[in-house]
């Protein structure tokens, strides 16, 4: 049974030019204790559709249709009092920019410690004490003496810790990580990586992880589903994805990654062209311009997103017409 069920998601800003249409028909879920990444270059609507989730999309944007679900209540109805209630609770977010997240001018301990009052605790020292003991879980060192400092004297990798416990402070069911390790060294970011699995273990909780990073999402998801141009445009386990990928983005996004077996002088392989621009999508494919597969069918009509490969527990989907030429075909022989 889905924890998070989201159908035909619309999210839209309006802008002196037009109405960029930032998430275009999402749908997705997420299960109970699963891990489902969400991958595509920037501006593809991941963070977007995130936001929405939260109930954080703020005027000029809208979420124009579509419907969110939340272990069994229908979060596009709620009202801004019910979903500060939801907020930090059950469920919860780790933003990507820790230092814009936390505020300047508040301890870091009481910050976690207003996360707890607002939905466990009662008492301010008994909230001081668990912010403490968070801090601790979360490894940082001295977190006693170090709840009492403030963001600046935190160091990134410090930062996005004190982040992640605050966002499990509560025992959240669903857990949205967004670029969680953006801006960190290799070291931290394994080491946060570490913490968020520690965490997640810890409270039992979904966790959506939001990156463009594809070897942090080979070691850390359950499913993968692929975004492009403000639509979920492949589906799938993990091994559906890096070795059975059916949409010639997804088999782009793999050609891209850096091998150990490469000329050390060859350049590295890119998806040629740039992303449409969402304030007028093409009709058909978005990614036609840029598709060494296209056809004109590609062009003049959307495809859906449907069932690819063999039946299985886990449902594979691709939005491709030509999905079942490209099973087989190597990420690798496939890359333009």
């Amino acid at each position: 049974m889905s924890l998070l069920t989201v159908e035909e998601l619309h999210v839209e800003f309006a802008t002196h030019s037009g109405v960029v249409q930032a998430v275009n028909g999402v749908s997705l879920s997420v299960a109970r204790g699963e891990t489902l990444a969400i991958v595509g270059e920037s501006g593809s609507g991941k963070t977007v559709s995130a936001l929405s989730i939260m109930g954080l999309i703020q005027k000029p944007g809208r979420i124009a249709s579509g419907s969110i679900e939340f272990d069994g209540a229908a979060l596009d109805t709620l009202d801004e009092r019910a979903y500060r209630r939801l907020r930090g609770g059950d469920l919860a977010m780790i933003f990507q920019d820790p230092l814009s997240s936390l505020n300047p001018a508040f301890r870091v301990g009481d910050q976690i410690a207003e996360a707890l009052l607002q939905h466990t605790y009662d008492k301010k020292d008994a909230a001081r004490r668990e912010a403490a003991r968070l801090l601790g879980i979360v490894g940082i060192p001295q977190a006693g003496e170090r709840a009492r400092d403030y963001p600046h004297q935190f160091s990134g990798g410090m930062r996005q810790r004190a982040m992640i416990a605050m966002a499990i402070a509560n025992k959240p069911k669903l857990l949205i990580a967004d670029e969680p390790t953006t801006a960190l060294d290799v070291t931290i970011q394994a080491q946060v990586l570490e913490v968020l699995r520690a965490a997640q273990h810890d409270t039992d909780a979904a966790m959506l992880l939001i990156t463009h990073d594809l070897g942090i999402v080979a070691g850390t998801a359950d499913r993968v589903a692929v975004m492009y141009a403000g639509r979920v445009v492949e589906e799938g386990t993990l091994d559906d994805i890096f070795y059975r990928p059916r949409h010639p983005y997804t088999i782009g996004l793999l050609g891209s990654l850096p091998r150990l077996d490469d000329d050390r002088g060859a350049p590295l392989r890119t998806i040629p062209g740039t992303p449409p621009n969402l304030l007028r999508l093409p009709r058909g494919c978005a990614l036609a311009p840029r598709c060494p597969f296209v056809i004109d069918r590609c062009r003049a009509e959307r495809p859906p997103l449907e069932a690819v490969g063999e039946a299985g527990e886990t449902v594979h989907r691709s939005a491709c017409f030509r999905a079942s030429e490209l099973g087989a075909l190597e990420a690798n022989e496939a890359t333009p």
